[in-house]
This record gives structure tokens, C-alpha cells and sequence, in this order.
């Protein structure tokens, strides 16, 4: 199903490869299989409003981050292509997303 989605199958991309991308994305890490960033808001609503902005934009590109929402203002994010069993360019082009939706 995934190669329908995207036009083919998808590469699971080596650890050069990530941490050359990573570069690329603030604050961002890499551990096991996936990519992930925890981010800090003034308020739990802050949080939440950016948890929904993510899941619209997930939605869309029909990729989705697996999200946490603790401490009532923080954010944990992680990313993989589970169908793929890691990270993959799909990843970082969400990633990328997210980072543009901190502000929006």
C-alpha cells in the first residue's frame, strides 16, 4: 500500500545519511529507529494547538509522527516509517513540516 501512496517503494536511509539530514533540523535526534524533537510552549494551550496543527498536516501528507503531550507544555514528536521499519526521506519531509507549523 505505502508504493501506492508515494510511487514506489521507500529507502530506508543509513545513519551518514540521517545525520547529514539531521544537520539540516534543529534539535532534532536520532535513536533506534526513528527521529524525534521535544518542544516547549508558554501554556498547555500553545501545546495543544500545535499538537492539532501537526495531526492537519500529518493527515495530509498521510504520514503520522507518533506525538506525546506531557507536563502540560511540552511536545515529544517522533517520526519513522513504520511500514519500513525506519527512518526514511518521507520522515524528514514531515519533520520539516513540523518545524515550519512552531510559529504558524
Amino acid at each position: 500500500m505505502i508504493e501506492k501512496l508515494f510511487g514506489g517503494p521507500l529507502n530506508i536511509l543509513n545513519k551518514k545519511e540521517i545525520d547529514d539530514k539531521l544537520k539540516e533540523l534543529k534539535g532534532w535526534s536520532f535513536t533506534d529507529i526513528q527521529i524525534g524533537k521535544e518542544f516547549k510552549f508558554k501554556d498547555f494551550k500553545a501545546a495543544l494547538d500545535f499538537v492539532n496543527r501537526i495531526g492537519k498536516a500529518a493527515d495530509e501528507m498521510n504520514h503520522h509522527p507518533d506525538i506525546l503531550l506531557h507536563s502540560w507544555n511540552k511536545v515529544k514528536i517522533t517520526v519513522s516509517t513504520h511500514s519500513e521499519g525506519g527512518v526514511t526521506d518521507k520522515d524528514f519531509q514531515l519533520a520539516e513540516k513540523i518545524e515550519g507549523l512552531i510559529n504558524a
